[in-house]
């Protein structure tokens, strides 16, 4: 049982890293340091460090600070591209590492395709939302996915099978959408 809650865990740390790589490293390596919700098993427990915490932390505030600002929110998601991938491997990996229920490298790729994909769906829509609102809508929408990666971060330690209930609710919405929008652009005749 232990295994499949640190799997639920997995899910919704490295969806949550599709939202914002810091949030969630900055929640596991707090939360591994202060409590014991969490077991980081080397070389995981790095992210426990205050060295480290405090990197994670300048790096979610300046992130947090730069994805409300028109065009610096683009170049950001560009980097993202590389950067939240590689956040999901590494929350993936560090939720499995103490029942090592699944293979390290198979726990690497998952991180890197959940965070992928859910970086990438973000990264599309936000475009969308930049040519219908002028970049209005922006800064709150990023505000609404920083709020979500950082409640989906905790909600995977603390509770961890709402948390990958909340992904798959995500995911369906997700396909939902896509169907909708491809529907749009390809009426049937």
């Amino acid at each position: 049982m232990n295994a499949l809650m640190n799997l639920f865990s997995a899910f919704g740390l490295s969806t949550a890293a599709g939202l914002n790589a810091y949030v969630p490293l900055l929640v596991v390596g707090l939360l591994g340091r202060y409590t014991n919700l969490i077991h980081l098993n080397e070389p995981f427990s790095v992210l426990t460090h205050p060295v480290v915490l405090i990197v994670i932390a300048v790096l979610a505030l300046l992130d947090f600070i730069g994805d409300k600002i028109p065009a610096v929110d683009h170049a950001l998601h560009a980097v993202g591209l590389i950067i939240h991938p590689i956040a999901g491997a590494i929350l993936f990996m560090s939720a499995n590492s103490a029942t090592g229920a699944v293979n390290p490298l198979l726990a690497a790729i998952c991180g890197i395709i959940i965070a992928g994909v859910t970086h990438g769906a973000r990264a599309t829509a936000r475009p969308l939302a930049t040519a219908t609102t002028a970049g209005v809508a922006n800064p709150v929408i990023s505000f609404f996915e920083d709020v979500i990666s950082l409640v989906l971060s905790v909600l995977a330690i603390i509770v961890p099978v709402l948390a990958f209930l909340l992904v798959l609710f995500f995911a369906v919405m997700l396909v939902v959408l896509l169907r909708r929008l491809w529907r749009r652009r390809n009426p049937s005749p």
